[in-house]
């Protein structure tokens, strides 16, 4: 459900901070300016922790000088109850990164911890997770959740992660209340009196005032946070909620500069936990500096996120730094870089879509973790985006077969292996996926059940006869199936419901006029532009579908539906470099702004593919009125990716004329 981040769901996890109290006029507005942040913003951030990695240690006060001890034994009790882990991974501390190996003997979880040892356990832990062993770093790890920061951390990742694949109640109950014992248990070792910054501290009190562990112990507890921020906007979107956890988000990303300030202050520390601490710094600054850096400015005022800003270059320059070190967060942000460039930089960037940036890192964790099912799954991304669809079905079936511990994994690959069969055009396999994402995955039952009925119109009339349900039937179960964000639909879902009651009541429409208008709003076109044969094969229907709407017009609709098919015919003529004829199909689209009735969403888009097309040819000047463009329209389906896009090109644009 990757895909989700760019609409619904990850809605889960990352917001805005918003630390002022609203008017009752203003609240309609931050509920806008939510769903367009959250649409995008979320898009980052859940995959970061979805495998969010950082360890915890544990606390003991020493009655004379009240610091802490850092050694703890569990009770006889509590040692009797531990699980423990059939299988162990060898884990060389001086040799991080060697290979992973699985050795036929018994992990017993530790009976005392130090930062050390927890460092080393949690990371035991992780690796096991990336040995699909879900199960088996759970009983590791959680013994000791309740005593040690890292391990609380570790331990509620997991939960939320699972309550996110799940959507059950009862796991997003439990990963609520991981979360929060995580945040009590890491607030117990942080640094006190908590009324001023670390960096106040230290500024007034020397660098002596603070120890390592308490440091450890603010990341952890800024890790925490986003985690609770996620769990809450899944268990309850309500206003109140999105204003307490944009809170939270602020209070993580004080958390990271702080800790960086005071680590600029401190002497040269080579001990062993200490990378370990400054690879968790730079991995909160690098996805803050990404995160904010993709929000357009407008959205952050309006959501009070003062005296916050991102740079998108540090960030990814933070990320790489921290994926190429050894300690515990590394692995954490090969996954967010691995995501920024396979899903956010494909839907929203303006460069050429690429893998190379992270294919080198990539090949290294894949051989330290050749059975990881998620490192798996991005393979199979890269060859999509490399266009061998072909061998990415294989993957993505190689994907599924890895393990079946959490099934829900499973539609990942569901949902890729449907944009694989879609894109080649085989559309009784794409049904199928589409069929299997409605039956069994709880996510967006709207979005999968649209892309049953939009498959289903380019299939035969005996395979249609077939089925249980009508095509019609199937689109206007659509509307039924929405989910609610803030109180308010989630975009995309409100636009194809939209489209559902079009194309559920009416007739005459193109058949495969739903299914190209989906693959632009899913950034299809971009995954396909590296093979120029299937951009030429859809260049073909989408000529095909002009003619019979040139044949049959259709008074209600036609300027809107041929207003689509030029928009779609200019985006292929660009992936096919025939740059003057797209340009004109998208000034055709833009002339017929005053006749279009329903999809007012066309024009603006057409700027931003108008825009682009003179940023490819090197026009800034150009590409920059198209781009502004686009700000004069408010109102129009899918407004906050566009708004999205546009910022990101422009900001580009500005960056290339330094």
């Amino acid at each position: 459900m990757l895909h989700l981040t760019a609409s619904f769901a990850f809605a889960s996890i990352l917001t805005a901070t918003l630390e002022t109290e609203l008017c009752v006029e203003e609240e309609p507005l931050v509920r806008s300016a939510a769903a367009t942040l959250i649409a995008s913003l979320l898009q980052i951030f859940l995959p970061l922790i979805e495998e969010a990695n950082m360890s915890r240690f544990l606390r003991n006060e020493d009655n004379e000088d009240n610091m802490l001890t850092m050694s703890v034994s569990l009770s006889e009790g509590e040692s009797d109850r531990m699980a423990r882990v059939t299988r162990s991974l060898s884990l060389r501390e001086s040799e991080p990164e060697e290979k992973f190996e699985d050795a036929h003997e018994i992990i017993p979880v530790a009976t005392t911890m130090n930062l050390l040892s927890s460092l080393e356990e949690c990371t035991t832990g992780l690796y096991l997770f990336l040995n699909n062993r879900f199960s088996d770093a759970i009983s590791l790890i959680h013994p000791w959740s309740n005593n040690s920061p890292y391990h609380a951390l570790i331990y509620s990742m997991l939960m939320i992660v699972k309550a996110i694949l799940t959507f059950e109640p009862q796991d997003i109950q439990i990963g609520m209340n991981a979360a929060k014992e995580a945040l009590k248990t890491c607030n117990n070792f942080r640094k006190r009196p908590r009324i001023m910054t670390l960096s106040r501290l230290v500024s007034r009190q020397g660098i002596r005032s603070i120890k390592e562990e308490e440091l450890h112990a603010e990341v952890c507890y800024a890790e925490c946070l986003i985690l609770k921020s996620a769990i809450t906007f899944i268990q309850d979107d309500s206003l109140l909620n999105f204003l307490k956890s944009g809170i939270n988000v602020g209070s993580s990303y004080q958390i990271y500069k702080d800790c960086q300030q005071v680590l600029e202050l401190m002497p040269d520390n080579q001990s062993k936990t200490h990378r370990h601490l400054d690879g968790g710094v730079k991995f909160g600054l690098g996805v803050f500096n990404l995160m904010f850096s993709l929000v357009p400015p407008k959205s952050l005022k309006l959501l009070n996120i003062v005296g916050y800003s991102g740079d998108r270059e540090v960030g990814l320059a933070l990320l790489h730094e921290s994926a190429s070190e050894p300690h515990i967060n590394n692995i954490l942000s090969v996954f967010t870089l691995l995501f920024y460039y396979n899903y956010v930089r494909v839907a929203v960037g303006v460069e050429k879509v690429s893998t190379s940036a992270t294919e080198s890192l990539f090949l290294i964790y894949l051989e330290k973790f050749p059975n990881c099912v998620v490192l798996k799954f991005f393979r199979a991304r890269f060859s999509m985006l490399n266009g061998n669809f072909e061998t990415a079905q294989l993957k993505l079936q190689e994907c599924i077969i890895t393990q079946n511990e959490w099934k829900q994994v499973h539609h990942l690959c569901y949902w890729e292996l449907m944009w694989c069969h879609i894109f080649l055009q085989n559309w009784r396999q794409a049904f199928n996926y589409a069929n299997l994402l409605s039956q069994h995955s709880r996510w967006s039952k709207a979005i999968y059940t649209y892309s049953k009925a939009i498959i289903m119109a380019l299939l035969p009339p005996n395979f249609v006869n077939s089925e249980n349900e009508s095509m019609s039937s199937i689109f206007l179960q659509v509307d039924n199936l929405r989910i609610k964000f803030l109180g308010s639909s989630v975009p995309i879902e409100k636009f194809i419901a939209e489209k559902s009651q079009r194309y559920g009541t009416t007739t005459g429409w193109f058949t495969a006029q739903p299914l190209l208008e989906f693959i632009y709003a899913w950034s299809g076109f971009r995954v396909m532009s590296k093979k120029i044969e299937l951009i030429s094969s859809w260049l073909s229907i989408i000529d095909k579908g002009k003619d019979l709407l040139n044949e049959n017009p259709n008074e209600e609709y036609g300027t809107d539906d041929m207003s689509l098919l030029n928009l779609l015919k200019g985006l292929c003529l660009k992936h096919l470099g025939k740059h003057l004829k797209a340009e004109h199909y998208f000034i055709r689209v833009i002339k017929k702004e005053k006749m279009l009735k329903y999809d007012r969403y066309l024009v603006p888009y057409s700027y931003y593919e108008l825009g682009m097309l003179h940023y490819l040819k090197g026009d800034y000047a150009s590409a920059t009125k198209n781009l502004d463009n686009i700000k004069n329209y408010k109102n129009y389906s899918m407004e906050a990716r566009l708004q999205f896009r546009a910022h990101i090109a422009l900001e580009q644009i500005a960056k290339l004329e330094k």
